[in-house]
């Protein structure tokens, strides 16, 4: 398993804007993306403008089709104006599974 975890800022005002846009990812890879096989996003209890995506993939390659298709493409172009500075990234090969 390959894994993805990203910490994203929504601009002050924005937050809600940014939660329906990453809303629309999770339901277009439940509909389009069977390689990945798990996305979560969780909405910081004390910081409503951080957001933190937990995405699990069955390799890299799934990975990147994911982070160049349609549905995180179509993220970037809806939000990446409402979002405060770049993204914090974290990828790599799973370490261990409960």
């Amino acid at each position: 398993m390959f894994t993805l975890t990203a910490i994203l800022r929504a601009k002050p005002g924005q937050e809600e804007a940014v939660k329906a846009a990453l809303l629309k990812v999770g339901a277009y890879v439940r509909a389009h993306e069977p390689e990945t096989i798990g996305f979560f996003v969780t909405r910081s209890a004390d910081d409503p403008c951080v957001f933190v995506t937990h995405e699990r993939f069955t390799d890299r390659a799934a990975m990147d089709r994911h982070n160049n298709g349609a549905g995180s493409q179509g993220f970037f172009a809806e939000a990446g104006d409402l979002l405060d500075g770049t993204a914090t990234v974290v990828t790599g090969p799973e370490a261990f599974e409960l």
